[in-house]
């Protein structure tokens, strides 16, 4: 059934990433295939915006780009929305974080992230070989690749503007846990959290998620009464699919994602489900951009 949104929203991990945290030169094709046919197509991420350019083939191109689950909003590399955490709020949790031991790292906007020299051993720790069974390859290959490579390690907490908090365990029992104990910091200072695996937990700015960076990514564009779609797989979507008119879930995606939504993709992200998805449903529909 041909589907004709004027604007399209598309998450990353699970969804065009691949487990390997890869978007195919098909996915991208397609992409460019339906913008030059008048439709909008976005980005909405838990990711960084700043991780996003190593995933993606070159020259991919999208309108505009919803990072941090909702945090932060960009069109051409400008910023159009910036939500930041206090640094009340940020040196709260590092102090409670190292209690625990959990693994974390802050997003400072226009910087590395960063994570606490003298928490190192114990994050390192989180991620030492063997990767346990339970734990997504691709949530696995990232985490390595930031100990190696995108992690600041500080001696102390410097900026005042910071997007998002990430949380890793290597067991669910530590990281539910952890998600316990935010919920009593959340008494003292509010702000919303995020899930995208069973191993993880985010931390953003009370009230902020995909849905609302959404909504404000239409109202930049003035598509605010305009038919959108989005595809994606985890429960840090949930919000985006409350939002848009119609909600597609990836085949890979659990079973209680897919009972909410709309449609599910008859292939997964390892098979380029969104690209087959929206090769069968989007091409046909309008040529002319507004």
């Amino acid at each position: 059934m041909v589907k004709k949104p004027k604007a399209i929203f598309l998450d990353m991990d699970g969804t065009i990433l691949n487990h390997y945290n890869k978007v195919s030169i098909y996915t991208k094709q397609i992409i460019d295939e339906i913008r030059n046919r008048g439709i909008y197509v976005f980005i909405a991420t838990g990711r960084a915006v700043d991780e996003i350019n190593e995933l993606v083939p070159e020259g991919f191109q999208v309108d505009g780009i919803i990072s941090s689950n909702g945090m932060a909003g960009y069109v051409g590399g400008k910023a159009i929305f910036e939500h930041s955490l206090s640094l009340e709020l940020v040196d709260k949790i590092i102090k409670k974080a190292r209690e625990h031991r959990v693994y974390y790292e802050l997003f400072p906007y226009g910087a590395d992230r960063i994570s606490l020299k003298q928490d190192r051993q114990y994050i390192e720790d989180e991620i030492k070989e063997p990767k346990p069974e339970s734990v997504g390859l691709n949530e696995w290959l990232s985490r390595q690749q930031a100990i190696k490579e995108a992690i600041d390690w500080k001696d102390q907490i410097e900026g005042n503007k910071f997007s998002k908090f990430y949380f890793f365990a290597r067991t669910e029992e530590h990281i539910n846990e952890w998600k316990d104990e935010l919920e009593k910091i959340k008494q003292d200072i509010d702000f919303t959290t995020s899930i995208s695996s069973s191993h993880n937990v985010e931390v953003m700015v009370a009230n902020m998620n995909k849905g609302t960076g959404i909504k404000e990514m239409l109202q930049y564009f003035n598509l605010s009464d305009v038919e959108t779609l989005a595809i994606g797989d985890s429960n840090n979507d949930l919000p985006m699919f409350q939002f848009v008119d119609y909600a597609v879930a990836m085949k890979n995606a659990s079973d209680e994602i897919k009972e909410i939504v709309d449609e599910v993709t008859e292939y997964t992200c390892d098979e380029d489900g969104v690209y087959h998805y929206l090769k069968s449903t989007i091409i046909p529909a309008s040529k002319i951009k507004a």
